[in-house]
């Protein structure tokens, strides 16, 4: 559904000035107590009601509000169609681009994750990259203290994994660095002519804390945010983690709070991964994430069902006063 939509209250509509026939109902509400006390004030005409009352039947007060009630909830309800109320629906995203940062430092060769936590990393990602659209340009960018984009966004995904293959340790990790890396190679990413970009989205999956960098994690993020491109980030690896290096022993526990920060910051999602299977479960949400979008439509239909709805309720308590009922 095309078309701009304004907010009025808590809903948005296509067409919010056509609600100005809900001025129509405290109308009917001022009328519709102004002849109540007109009937009362007419009954109180009369002394003998002990007869009145056995001449004419007794009706329901409460039925008769409620009815009247429901008939305003109706219209009102009707008013709203009229209006053509949006919604929000999740709709299959036809192009986009993602962008995978990968983890490379040392701490990546821990062995918390069998068989270690690159070696499990490579493979949940070339498992993610094969489920994704084949129209999607999918990019690479190596987090480390040389972060950079290593693919170019791209819908070959033969190339995308050989460039996963050859993933080895480096030192260091600059995630600041690796994001703005991320950000560019979506600023190059093919388009089709006369068309807009692809919308960008990064997933980074990190096991460790930020080292240093040119451009720090936060300004990173907020970067992200300018653009428009939501971070999703994956913190890979359990607390009791470690790696020897250099005949010393670390603990390589993810920086999970980090990780959290960037992905708030951008309205992505943070995910905690302690295993291989969490992983890819972690894999399997970014990729609902991914692959669907939010689009605005119109409602009406749902609202006309609404106003059916008191208009029987309606119908019913006046049915009820007709027929008579106890």
């Amino acid at each position: 559904m095309t078309g701009d939509t304004t907010q009025v209250w808590l809903w948005e509509f296509f067409n919010p000035e056509r609600l100005w026939a809900l001025l129509v109902l405290p109308v009917l509400v001022i009328a519709y107590i102004l002849l109540l006390r007109l009937k009362r004030n007419r009954g109180m005409r009369y002394t003998q009601t002990g007869i009145v009352g056995a001449v004419l039947p007794r009706q329901s007060q409460w039925r008769r509000h409620v009815s009247v009630a429901m008939a305003l909830c109706s219209l009102a309800a009707i008013t709203g169609a009229w209006a053509r109320p949006a919604g929000t629906e999740q709709v299959p995203r036809e192009r986009a681009t993602v962008v995978l940062v990968l983890d490379l430092s040392q701490s990546m060769q821990a062995t918390d994750i069998d068989p270690t936590r690159l070696d499990a990393s490579k493979q949940a990602a070339k498992d993610f990259i094969a489920q994704l659209p084949a129209s999607y340009n999918i990019a690479l960018v190596a987090l480390s203290g040389n972060s950079r984009v290593l693919a170019q966004p791209t819908n070959d995904r033969g190339m995308i994994n050989r460039y996963i293959d050859a993933l080895t340790l480096e030192d260091g990790t600059h995630i600041g660095d690796a994001l703005m890396a991320a950000l560019d190679a979506i600023a190059h990413a093919p388009g089709e002519p006369g068309e807009d970009p692809a919308p960008g989205m990064v997933i980074m999956l990190s096991d460790g804390s930020n080292t240093g960098g040119e451009v720090s994690p936060e300004q990173a993020a907020a970067n992200a945010r300018e653009q428009g491109v939501v971070v999703n980030t994956i913190a890979f690896g359990t607390l009791n983690g470690y790696v020897d290096l250099d005949g010393q022993r670390y603990n390589v526990a993810p920086d999970t709070e980090a990780l959290q920060q960037i992905a708030a910051a951008t309205g992505g999602a943070a995910v905690d991964a302690k295993s291989a299977s969490q992983l890819n479960n972690a894999y399997d949400q970014m990729r609902s994430d991914v692959t669907y979008e939010d689009v605005k439509k119109e409602v009406t239909a749902r609202w006309a069902l609404y106003a059916l709805a008191f208009a029987f309720v309606a119908s019913l308590g006046a049915v009820s006063m007709a027929a008579r009922w106890p």
